[in-house]
């Protein structure tokens, strides 16, 4: 890795982390906060857009910085995990389990749809 697409990589990580926090705060103000719905729609559409480009590109550059910094910044299991441990602190069990099983199922199913999209571009 050159010194330049460490760069870019870091600084579409940075972007991306800034388009999570944006969309996630706007989809709990529409959605409300009793369910991390933010987290989940971003985690969703990040696993789908990085199965796109997955699919439709080997170039290991746009890979780095679109996948790697870009979507990685992006998404987020780290709050997925908070949430569901932060469920299961107020003893909602049900919450805790539906927000990280879907999570999951959701997220791997939308990157398989991205990766089948994204091999016949």
């Amino acid at each position: 890795m050159t010194v330049a697409l460490f760069l870019l990589t870091a600084v579409a990580g940075g972007v991306g982390a800034g388009a999570r926090y944006t969309a996630d705060l706007g989809l709990t103000r529409w959605l409300g906060a009793r369910f991390p719905w933010g987290t989940l729609i971003v985690n969703v559409t990040g696993s789908f857009a990085l199965g796109l480009v997955a699919g439709a590109t080997a170039d290991a550059a746009v890979l780095s910085v679109v996948g790697v910094g870009l979507l990685g910044g992006y998404t987020t299991f780290s709050s997925v995990a908070t949430s569901a441990a932060m469920f299961a602190r107020e003893r909602r069990t049900v919450a805790a389990v539906t927000n990280t099983v879907g999570t999951l199922v959701l997220t791997a199913a939308a990157a398989g749809l991205g990766l089948w999209t994204g091999q016949g571009i």
